[in-house]
């Protein structure tokens, strides 16, 4: 593990729960031999949890490593370092870097990228639409869950703030400026929480300002109205430049919103490079373990966290190979964060109803919503096949994507949370399942498998904003 022999440290390498560390001593050590001129790549690593700070820094600078943040609450640091054996100083089941994975992928990888990936399902991409009219009449959306009924009852609570861990929400949009709290958003692509405006507004992608008008935006003169346009949002920026969301952010995310104590997250994505990760492969362990804790730590705290089920078009218990990377998949593979316990799972169905053709299904679905389907279309003048939000410039546009369908169960969460003040998670999480309207498995069958009101295309149905208001 270290070319250090004092500051040699024994690890016991745990399948499920991850590795458990013990502190080197604080004695004296020779200075390492460190690089100092390759490309720096941030790191996770794991600790056991309340591991004093001054231990965690004297074992990464012995092994080249510097700290950016740590978390001791859950015993997980990330680091900087511009060794290529880092990872093998600290322990290949203790630390990970999902950046330098993406700039050395391994020999044997057939992965393209992430994007190319999704866009043989669902690109994803805007569709600008003119705001010459008024834009209630195109959003079939949040007929399909009652929303504009939900709205006459209640559009939800200041008092709740829901965290869109995304790529930033742009703060001067008509429809969301009211919402946007700037004293709870923060960047997190460093893996340290930046509270700068700079860090947690969007740069040059719009997809978290869509997901953000979809809960709670909220524009009279053009007629737009999210599922609850009372609440606040927080723009937790966890994707960067590259399009990737890496280990490190993530963390960093669901810390931020633990410390904030949102009732509600939403997570319309997957943690990068790597579409599975394997909680039994090295470097992967420690991927899988450090967002493990930081998604329990947080739902400890009062957060309920909604995640897309992805756009790959399959049910993910069935891989064998994860699509990025070249290693296999198994029972002890998990698409993150979806596959992490308490994390509300959502798939999605188009205009008909229907499970869109993109969307990944299986067991671990809870709800479906609205993602839209280009092959299911509106009738003319209610709409495009894709659900219409908020986009940059103050503009409207469409995409489709679980990515879409998760927002609309966030926000219905959201309405369930500020009728329920201080509910905990496992009591919205039921809320939301059982007010769910149960769409049964019909001509699908047999790859749709399971009873109208649990199975695996739809979950437990699809979100219903009025009930929650009721």
């Amino acid at each position: 593990m270290s070319r250090i022999r004092r500051l040699l440290v024994p690890a016991l390498v745990v399948a499920a729960a991850g590795s458990v560390f013990v502190a080197p001593s604080a004695g004296a050590a020779p200075a390492p031999q460190c690089d100092t001129a390759s490309a720096p790549f941030n790191y996770v690593v794991l600790y056991n949890p309340r591991t004093p700070e001054r231990k965690v820094d004297t074992e990464l600078r012995a092994k080249c490593g510097e700290k950016v943040a740590y978390y001791p609450e859950i015993g997980v640091a990330v680091a900087t370092s511009r060794n290529a054996d880092f990872q093998e100083k600290i322990g290949v089941f203790r630390a990970y870097s999902g950046g330098r994975d993406v700039a050395f992928p391994p020999a044997a990888s057939s992965r393209s990228t992430r994007s190319a990936v999704v866009d043989t399902k669902e690109s994803e991409e805007t569709t600008s639409v003119a705001v010459d009219e008024d834009l209630s009449a195109q959003q079939w959306d949040m007929r399909a869950i009652q929303a504009p009924e939900a709205n006459k009852v209640s559009g939800g609570s200041r008092s709740v703030t829901v965290g869109v861990l995304d790529s930033g929400i742009e703060p001067t949009h008509p429809a969301l400026k009211a919402a946007l709290d700037p004293k709870t958003s923060a960047g997190c692509n460093t893996g340290a929480p930046d509270t700068t405006p700079a860090a947690w507004a969007p740069t040059n992608s719009d997809h978290g300002t869509h997901v953000a008008g979809t809960i709670a935006g909220k524009d009279a003169a053009r007629g737009f109205t999210g599922i609850a346009p009372g609440v606040k949002l927080a723009s937790v920026k966890v994707v960067n430049d590259d399009g990737l969301i890496l280990p490190e952010a993530a963390v960093c995310g669901f810390m931020w919103a633990a410390k904030h104590r949102f009732p509600v997250t939403n997570n319309s994505y997957y943690i990068d490079p790597g579409m599975f990760y394997c909680s039994k492969e090295p470097g992967d362990a420690a991927a899988y373990e450090a967002v493990r804790r930081a998604v329990a730590y947080s739902t400890g705290r009062g957060v309920l966290n909604i995640a897309a089920a992805g756009n790959s078009g399959f049910d993910p218990d069935e891989q064998t190979v994860d699509p990025n990377r070249p290693h296999p998949v198994d029972s002890s593979c998990g698409i993150l964060p979806k596959a992490i316990d308490g994390v509300v799972t959502v798939s999605a169905i188009g205009y008909a109803g229907s499970k869109s053709s993109y969307s990944n299904y299986g067991n671990d679905v809870s709800v479906t919503a609205p993602g839209g389907d280009r092959a299911q279309l509106p009738p003319a003048g209610q709409g495009a096949g894709c659900p219409l939000s908020t986009i940059f410039n103050g503009a409207y546009g469409t995409k489709c994507g679980t990515s879409m369908a998760s927002p609309h169960a966030a926000g219905v969460a959201a309405l369930l949370a500020s009728r329920y003040r201080h509910a905990p998670p496992q009591l919205l999480t039921w809320l939301l399942e059982h007010q769910a309207d149960a769409i049964a498995c019909g001509t699908a069958a047999p790859v749709c498998e399971g009873p109208a009101k649990d199975n695996s295309y739809y979950g437990h149905g699809r979100v219903n904003a009025l009930d929650a208001v009721k």
